[in-house]
């Protein structure tokens, strides 16, 4: 596997395909979901170089969809993952591995082994981190230039119902972030009862 390629490739794609009102899932976002991952590995004792090496290149690769499409863009990812990696030296197993990876992220997340859990967890890592606030606004404004939102309140009920319902996946995601994480959910709740 050349995966110092596939990622300079991809980045370079991302760079110049996806819209620039994706605020939220734009190329700072892939990044972020890289050292996530790599971080979240760690911890969890993830060290077989085969396993990291799918993890990086489907954190990479997760959101590459967007280049493409909004709705579906997994399913979408999963395609650009299937078409370009072979030519990186990936074989079939791996790019299946990696598609799982990236499919699992759709929400409601769909983990189904422990690689697939650390790359959902990456991805979702913000919410219980000291800088949810501003990467939420950016959602904000992503979602209000789709009309898939209209205003501050009806965006902090969306977070509220989506943090109740939210789970990490991985014990030490469970153990690093979830008590920020309920307390973004307390803030969220009381801003909309003081409206």
């Amino acid at each position: 596997m050349q995966t110092e390629q596939a990622e300079q490739y991809i980045l370079a794609e991302l760079e110049n395909r996806l819209d620039r009102t994706l605020f939220y899932h734009g190329i700072h976002h892939t990044r972020d979901v890289v050292r996530a991952a790599a971080e979240i590995a760690a911890l969890e004792g993830i060290a077989d170089e085969e396993s990291l090496a799918l993890l990086r290149t489907a954190a990479f690769y997760h959101d590459s969809g967007f280049m493409d499409t909004y709705q579906g863009h997994e399913e979408a990812g999963c395609a650009v993952a299937r078409e370009m990696l072979p030519g990186f030296g990936y074989n079939a197993a791996q790019i299946e591995s990696i598609c799982g990876m990236i499919m699992a992220t759709k929400i409601p997340q769909s983990p189904k082994n422990h690689l697939e859990m650390v790359l959902c967890d990456a991805d979702l890592d913000y919410l219980g981190r000291d800088d949810f606030e501003p990467v939420a606004a950016t959602l904000f404004e992503e979602l209000k230039a789709r009309d898939m939102v209209e205003d501050i309140p009806a965006w902090d009920a969306v977070q509220v119902k989506f943090l109740e319902t939210h789970s990490y996946w991985t014990s030490s995601q469970q153990h690093r972030r979830e008590a920020a994480k309920q307390r973004q959910l307390r803030h969220l709740k009381n801003t909309a009862r003081a409206l």
